[in-house]
């Protein structure tokens, strides 16, 4: 999030709106999450190799100012409702949706907090500016359920993967974790191309 929030501050002259999307990295994970070592070994085969993929990710956080605490994350969670949450507040607004984002980001890599836990969600959705209460009476029901699955199951026919992606205009994928600069320069080619009226073109 913080390269795209740089990459946004350098195209000034674009105007950018931002929506995050729901997409499950693995949506077999119980409702309840998974214990994290447990599903990392199953995942990468020894504890070397876990340690190998963190010093890797480690360095990248720093240079973005965040500071991954992975050994403080016990929980794999299942992010389902995290992206109902998310989806809430993109309809509370651009600027609450990205704070909660950004939370939600901080208390999981950071904090390692269960964003699986209903009781961590309704305070993130305090923190961001939502009704927590609103949130609280609606996480326990179906609200939305199908329709953040609905989105999962379109990213996947448009053979979205991973995460992170940026879709541009619906229609460009810039995938992977690219530098602020890589964004920026997505972002001013699609909005020339826009205005050139390309896009409607490319249907």
């Amino acid at each position: 999030q913080k390269r795209l929030d740089r990459a946004i501050a350098a195209v000034g002259d674009v105007d950018v709106h931002v929506r995050w999307r729901p997409f499950q990295l693995d949506p077999t994970i119980p409702p309840e999450g998974k214990d994290r070592r447990e599903y990392m070994l199953a995942k990468f085969g020894s504890d070397e190799r876990i340690r190998e993929i963190h010093d890797r990710i480690e360095p990248l956080g720093e240079a973005e100012d965040i500071s991954f605490a992975f050994d403080a994350i016990k929980v794999a969670p299942n992010t389902l409702d995290a992206h109902r949450l998310i989806r809430w507040a993109g309809a509370a607004g651009e600027a609450i949706q990205n704070r909660l984002v950004r939370r939600l980001f901080q208390l999981n890599f950071e904090e390692g907090a269960d964003i699986g836990d209903h009781a961590v969600l309704v305070e993130a959705a305090r923190e961001a500016g939502m009704d927590a209460s609103v949130v609280a009476s609606l996480l326990p029901t179906e609200a939305d359920v199908e329709a953040v699955r609905t989105e999962i199951a379109t990213a996947s026919r448009m053979g979205i993967s991973g995460v992170p992606c940026f879709l541009l205009e619906d229609k460009y994928a810039v995938m992977g974790a690219q530098d602020a600069d890589t964004l920026a320069d997505a972002i001013r080619q699609v909005a020339a191309a826009k205005a050139r009226g390309e896009l409607e073109k490319a249907g």
